[in-house]
Order: C-alpha cells, then sequence, then structure tokens
C-alpha cells in the first residue's frame, strides 16, 4: 500500500465532494427509512407482517451482495479514475431509478398477490443490489482518500453533515406536501405526491452521487488481491478474530435498532398518538439540529478526549432521556419533541463520528495482518448496519401487528391501546438499545483514544520504511 504524491493534497474539495455522496444518498435512504413502510401499509394496504417479513429477506439478500460487492472492490484492477470512485459514476442512476419505482401510487389498484410481488422485487433490487454497488464503494473511499486519521475524521464528519441537511430537507418539506387532511380530521397520505417526491429524490440522489465522484481524489493505492474463494475465506477468518470490528457490528447493529425504529415509528406517534402531522416538520428540524449544532465542535473534541470517549458520553445522555420519556408517557408533542432535540445533541456526536471508527478498525487490520481489506470490512460493517435496518423494519412491522394497528387504507381509527402501544415502541426500546451501545462502547470495545494513536504512528513508520 502506498500513496500517490502526484495527486493534489487532501483539501476542503474532497470534504464537500464526501459530503456530497451521504447528501444524495439520504435521498433514497432516509426517505425510505421514514415513508417506505407508511406508503406499504397506509397506500398499498399491504400486512404489516409481511412488511417486516420482506426487510427481514432482503437482509438475507445482502449477505452475499454486500461482502461480494466489496470483495469485488478488493479484487478487480482499478479503473484510471479509481478503485471505489468509479462506482459511483456507474451505479448512481441505477441507484436512483430503483428509488423511485419503490413509490408508483398505481399499483394500489393491483391484486394484493400482484402488490406484495411489486412491493419484493422493487425494494430487493434497490436495497440489495443498487444501493450496495453505491454505498460500499462510497464507504471504502474515506479510508483511500487520506491516511491521517485527522482527515479521516473531518471526512466522517463532512459525511455526517451532507446526510443531515439531506435529512432535514426530508423531515421538514415532506410532511407538508405528502399529508392532508381526511374527511374526518384525520391526516393521510396523498399517494399521489408521495410518488412525485420519491421521483423528485431520486433524481437529487443519482445527482450528489456524481457530484462526489466528480470532486473525490483517491491517493492511497495498493495491488489488487487474487481473485480465489480461499482469499476471500482468508480475509474473513481475519475478520471474524478481530475484536475491534466485530465488537462495532454489534454497537452499529443495536445502535440502528434503536434510531431506526424511532425513525420508522415517528410518523405513526404523531400522526395516530398526538394527532399532529403538522408538526412532523418542526420535529425533523429539532432532531436534526443538533447534529448540525455539534458538527464544528466533533471533531475538536475526538481529537482531544477520543472518539471512543466522547460517543459514549453521548450515547449514554440519550440512553437518559428515552427512559425518561417512556415513564413520563408525556402527551404534549411539543414537550416529547423538546425531549427528542436533548437527546438528539447526545447522539449527534456519535453519528458525526462513527464512520472514523471504520478507518480505525482497517488501520488495525493492516497493522496485525499487513494487508488492507478495505472493500471486504466495510461490506461486512454496511451489512451490519442493513441487519439493523431490518431488525428496526421488521421490529416495527411486527410490533404494529402486535399492537393490532389497524392500516387506515381501511379507514379505521386506532384504539388507545394501541396508541400507547406505539408510544412504547417509540420510547423504551431506543433507550434499552442505547444502553447496551454505551455498555460496548465503554468497556468492551479497544480502539481507545491512545490506542488509535499508537497505530497510526506505527503505520506511518512502517510504510516510510517499505518505500
Amino acid at each position: 500500500m502506498d500513496t500517490n504524491q502526484n495527486t493534489k493534497p487532501f483539501g476542503l474539495k474532497d470534504k464537500i465532494g464526501y459530503s456530497f455522496g451521504d447528501f444524495g444518498n439520504n435521498f433514497a435512504f432516509i426517505f425510505a427509512n421514514s415513508y417506505l413502510m407508511v406508503f406499504y401499509t397506509d397506500v398499498l394496504g399491504i400486512g404489516a407482517q409481511i412488511v417486516g417479513t420482506l426487510f427481514l429477506l432482503a437482509r438475507c439478500v445482502d449477505a452475499f451482495t454486500d461482502v461480494g460487492m466489496g470483495r469485488l472492490c478488493d479484487t478487480l484492477k482499478p479503473a484510471k479514475d479509481g478503485r471505489y470512485r468509479v462506482w459511483l459514476k456507474r451505479m448512481a442512476i441505477p441507484m436512483g431509478i430503483s428509488s423511485m419505482l419503490m413509490y408508483m401510487y398505481w399499483v394500489r389498484d393491483w391484486d394484493y398477490g400482484a402488490k406484495v410481488a411489486y412491493m419484493f422485487i422493487t425494494y430487493i433490487l434497490w436495497g440489495s443490489f443498487c444501493y450496495t454497488a453505491c454505498n460500499i464503494p462510497y464507504g471504502c473511499l474515506a479510508s483511500v482518500m487520506s491516511t491521517d486519521p485527522k482527515d479521516r475524521t473531518s471526512l466522517s464528519t463532512f459525511r455526517t453533515v451532507g446526510a443531515t441537511l439531506s435529512a432535514l430537507i426530508i423531515g421538514v418539506i415532506t410532511p407538508q406536501i405528502v399529508y392532508a387532511a381526511s374527511g374526518t380530521g384525520q391526516q393521510v397520505v396523498v399517494p399521489e405526491r408521495l410518488t412525485m417526491v420519491a421521483v423528485l429524490y431520486g433524481v437529487l440522489a443519482a445527482s450528489f452521487y456524481l457530484g462526489c465522484y466528480g470532486l473525490t481524489t483517491e491517493r492511497v493505492h495498493g495491488k489488487s488481491e487474487k481473485k480465489s474463494g480461499e482469499n476471500l475465506f482468508v480475509a474473513l477468518k481475519q475478520m471474524v478474530s478481530c475484536k475491534p470490528l466485530l465488537v462495532i457490528i454489534v454497537i452499529a447493529l443495536v445502535l440502528l435498532i434503536g434510531s431506526l425504529l424511532t425513525g420508522t415509528m415517528t410518523a405513526y406517534l404523531y400522526k395516530d398518538y398526538f394527532n399532529n402531522t403538522q408538526i412532523l416538520s418542526v420535529v425533523s428540524f429539532a432532531q436534526i439540529l443538533p447534529m448540525l449544532l455539534i458538527a464544528p465542535a466533533a471533531s475538536k473534541l475526538a481529537s482531544k478526549f477520543g472518539k471512543k470517549e466522547v460517543c459514549s458520553i453521548g450515547v449514554l445522555a440519550a440512553c437518559i432521556i428515552f427512559g425518561i420519556l417512556w415513564v413520563l408517557k408525556v402527551k404534549s408533542p411539543y414537550m416529547f419533541m423538546l425531549m427528542n432535540f436533548i437527546s438528539s445533541m447526545g447522539l449527534g456526536i456519535f453519528n458525526m463520528l462513527i464512520w472514523a471508527f471504520i478507518g480505525d478498525v482497517i488501520d488495525f487490520q493492516e497493522l496485525r495482518n499487513g494487508q488492507r481489506n478495505d472493500g471486504t470490512v466495510y461490506a461486512i460493517y454496511s451489512f451490519a448496519r442493513k441487519l439493523g435496518q431490518a431488525a428496526a423494519g421488521g421490529i416495527g412491522g411486527f410490533a404494529l401487528a402486535a399492537i393490532g394497528y389497524v392500516s387506515s387504507a381501511q379507514g379505521a381509527g386506532q384504539s388507545q391501546a394501541v396508541k400507547n402501544g406505539i408510544y412504547t415502541c417509540s420510547t423504551l426500546v431506543p433507550a434499552a438499545c442505547y444502553l447496551v451501545v454505551f455498555l460496548l462502547l465503554a468497556f468492551v470495545y479497544p480502539l481507545g483514544k491512545k490506542q488509535v494513536e499508537d497505530n497510526s504512528k506505527m503505520l506511518a513508520e512502517r510504510r516510510a520504511a517499505a518505500n
């Protein structure tokens, strides 16, 4: 592994370009997390159990496509424009189109079996193939743009800022467009508007991925591995014994169950429990604003105290807030929103820095085994994140079914017991998840501030000696 001395030095252009990747990505991902289940249950009228089954089945497919994409990145000969960047150019448009296809409102008039088949085909096409073919190379890109841990921390921060800005747009603008009052005064989704928004966001997703391709530069280069099943098994065996990777995977899995379940249930919480969807724009802004407020300080705090140390405190604070919400059973949507704002301050710094953890893990692997498997490491981590997404969606779907949720497509409202169940899913489950994340991060994850700095120094000395 060596660095290319003939390229421009790492700078602001790279940071902005890298932020474009997640800015565009979340026009597909965050939109799906917030509205796809609502589209399936309330527009298509598909049972929540079947939706949950889809999310879990798709993750079984991802077990092969994620790792397969990572191995393609690690083994194929790099193109002229890089090992990872080239995939953004190749797959940005297919990813945008496949995202649009999931929200076609006229499918509601099909037979039930045809609607279910449409749901399975379009979701797996997007999530397991097109999204994977963009997201795995994009995640790997950060580790080859610079070898400096501080640069990677800044990339993680800019990536999260990009994701946060797109989430802000989706959260504030989308509810104003897709919801309208029904004849009974209830807030319901307008299917035609939801499809229109999905098409617009698909175009934006593809455009910003192409922007990421154009503005970033790969500086760290290495020889492609030989394509062999044996090499794959060796790489996987090494990673199974890598404690930092295993712990960060479990952390990602549990964290996403908590945070994405909250995101999935938010639409139901404010629609059915608080009966106030108009406030959803303000709610989204209140959840996202802390991310923007904490962004300028995230890298500085991480450099001074360490990523592990700072993130542990932030997650613990979020755990406490959600626990208080569950105990209080608040009735005011504004009080709930305020408490959520406070918890987002704690989670914000973790989300700002999480991607820099992966660079630390890759460095640990290289130091231990003398080999970088950026694509495979990131693919395994990405698969864990998708498991968290699936678990959140699956748990959300099964929980809605278990508490007796009735689709608004059937013209019925929710009982008070169902509303209370939605509230519990929105508070107690995230509190428990964040507690587990705190314990793992604080007491099990081994790469604290000193260890990361020592690893970076040893790798720099090794590369200098090799050159």
